[in-house]
């Protein structure tokens, strides 16, 4: 057994499987990816790994399985696919999933390959598990899958709490000790049992408060976008592929991006948080259905489109449109007078997060300081925005303002 000391959940025994698993190359390689990318640009003490976050969710995984009474090889299978379920992240973890997805049509969760062949597969065989049967636990598949990638998942409980610890934004504290204990098995269904409505509003409410706090900070959002399309102009110019990107840690891409000429600037304004401007930040209302509905290729299209307006660079506008807003906490299961209910049919909170989630909404237009003005003037009037509200100047000539000028 090794006892681990966390920043998060004081000391955390592993054992069995999971110890074994330690120190395989693809565990380790998650001490090199940063949990929440660009969010250190916002928050600095943000730093926290993919690594750390796998133990966290192993540790509460093995709590939730002693109080559901799982022992045996179905539970070292749990455990095994609770470290194992971020093994597949690519560099700076969601920011550029999306365009590795498009390129190779896998998502972080399609760990097969990675959990098939090599140093895993060994040590998972040399414990009596099937591989394949941990990969598809950290796709969510079967009734332990949904401890592992579900509403109620383990993996939604750890990341709150740690990404709360690490920024210091408290919105994401849950009672994650009582969300373990309160699980059980309805029918096959992972549910709160009765008496947690709260409990299960609770972790709906944390998500709710830390997407635009944390996660859609539009520092973060600008930085990601600049990341994302660096990322693209790499894969571009050079002989790297999708494939072998999603297999790099944070450093082997900012090296990559430094060392190709292409891209070098992006590489240089990232590591010296010489980021672009917000041109337009535009509510939901002010935008058009068929913005909205966008593909990755018409958004090309308007980028340049906007470029060609604005008379400058086509690398001097990034368009960043967020898919519209969802909520899947709100289809966790509680018990209620014996029957399961969905949360979003027992709670009257689900509707009122709806309404502040779309009121919060932004589509981003991103551009160098000194652009700025002209890109989001070009933006407007390529997009067909609604003006009002939808400009927003991030470049302050002096230090007296108005509060107009933050509307």
């Amino acid at each position: 057994m090794t006892t681990i000391k966390d920043s998060v959940h004081d000391h955390i025994e592993v054992q069995g499987v999971a110890a074994a698993l330690l120190d395989t190359p693809p565990v380790q390689r998650l001490r090199h990816i940063s949990q929440l990318g660009t969010v250190t640009l916002v928050y600095p003490s943000a730093n926290h790994t993919r690594f750390e976050h796998s133990l966290g969710v192993y540790h509460l995984a093995d709590r939730a399985l002693s109080h559901l009474g799982i022992e045996g090889q179905q539970a070292e299978r749990v455990r095994a696919a609770a470290l194992l379920h971020d093994v597949g992240h690519s560099p700076y973890s969601h920011n550029v999933e999306a365009l590795i997805h498009r390129r190779t049509g896998k998502y972080h969760d399609d760990v097969d390959e990675l959990l098939g062949d090599g140093p895993v597969a060994r040590v998972l065989s040399e414990h009596g598990l099937n591989p394949d049967r941990v990969a598809g636990l950290v796709a969510g598949e079967g009734e332990l899958g949904q401890l592992v990638s579900g509403e109620l998942d383990v993996d939604r409980m750890d990341y709150l709490v740690r990404d709360a610890h690490h920024t210091g934004v408290p919105y994401g504290t849950i009672d994650h000790e009582r969300l373990v204990r309160e699980l059980c098995f309805v029918d096959g269904e992972l549910v709160l049992d009765e008496g947690n409505v709260q409990t299960a509003e609770s972790l709906l409410l944390a998500r709710a408060l830390m997407n635009p706090t944390v996660y859609q900070h539009h520092v973060a959002r600008i930085a990601k976008s600049m990341l994302r399309r660096g990322t693209e102009e790499l894969l571009a110019a050079t002989d790297a592929t999708a494939e072998t990107l999603r297999r790099w840690d944070d450093s082997d891409l900012l090296v990559a991006l430094r060392q190709c000429d292409a891209t070098a600037a992006y590489a240089r304004r990232l590591t010296q948080r010489d980021l672009y401007k917000r041109a337009v930040w535009a509510e939901w209302g002010a935008v058009p259905d068929e913005v909205l509905a966008a593909d990755h290729e018409a958004v090309g299209a308007m980028e340049q489109a906007i470029a060609d307006e604005a008379n400058v660079d086509s690398d001097a506008v990034v368009l960043d449109i967020p898919p519209e807003p969802s909520m899947t906490e709100s289809s966790s299961r509680v018990l209620v007078n014996g029957d399961v209910r969905r949360l979003g049919e027992q709670s009257t909170l689900v509707n009122a997060i709806r309404a502040a989630q779309r009121d919060q909404w932004r589509l981003g237009v991103y551009a160098p300081a000194d652009e700025s003005e002209r890109v989001g003037a070009a933006a407007i009037r390529e997009l067909g925005l609604d003006l009002d509200g939808a400009r927003v100047r991030d470049v302050r000539t002096g230090i007296h303002a108005t509060l107009d000028e933050f509307n």
